[in-house]
């Protein structure tokens, strides 16, 4: 029974809407979309972004030139987020997958791995492009 004096809020919960707005940009309310609008046509400005602090650990960036293939990354990644691709000798990044330990850019003989300041990577499709590090 002592879970009861929570029944009526969760069915408050079960029945209300959302508090939050989903994330993508097409799921905006009209009035931040008409306001994105009128910024787009000169009548109004947004404050400018915050820069990411230095050593910020975003998106990651290959660099297939310099990498040797060692795959040396795939072993520390903790997450999985790396594939090795034999053909080759190249690997293939999931950023949907990373965590942004940054281990494999510790590890990386010929800095071929580095961290980007992108960090608004979310999407609803973890296979699209912009999630894939090739």
């Amino acid at each position: 029974m002592a879970g009861l004096p929570l029944l009526p809020e969760l069915l408050r919960q079960l029945f209300s809407r959302p508090a939050t707005n989903t994330f993508p940009s097409r799921h905006l309310p009209s009035s931040v979309t008409g306001f994105l609008a009128k910024v787009a046509r000169g009548e109004a400005t947004i404050h400018p972004p915050v820069p990411t602090p230095p050593k910020f650990r975003g998106k990651i960036v290959y660099d297939r030139e310099a990498c040797i293939g060692c795959s040396l990354c795939l072993r520390v990644c903790p997450a999985h987020a790396i594939e090795f691709i034999p053909e080759t000798k190249r690997v293939r990044i999931y950023v949907t997958q990373c965590i942004f330990c940054s281990q494999c850019n510790d590890v990386c003989p010929k800095d071929a791995l580095h961290m980007s300041p992108e960090f608004l990577l979310a999407t609803e499709d973890r296979y699209a492009e912009s999630q894939i590090v090739e």
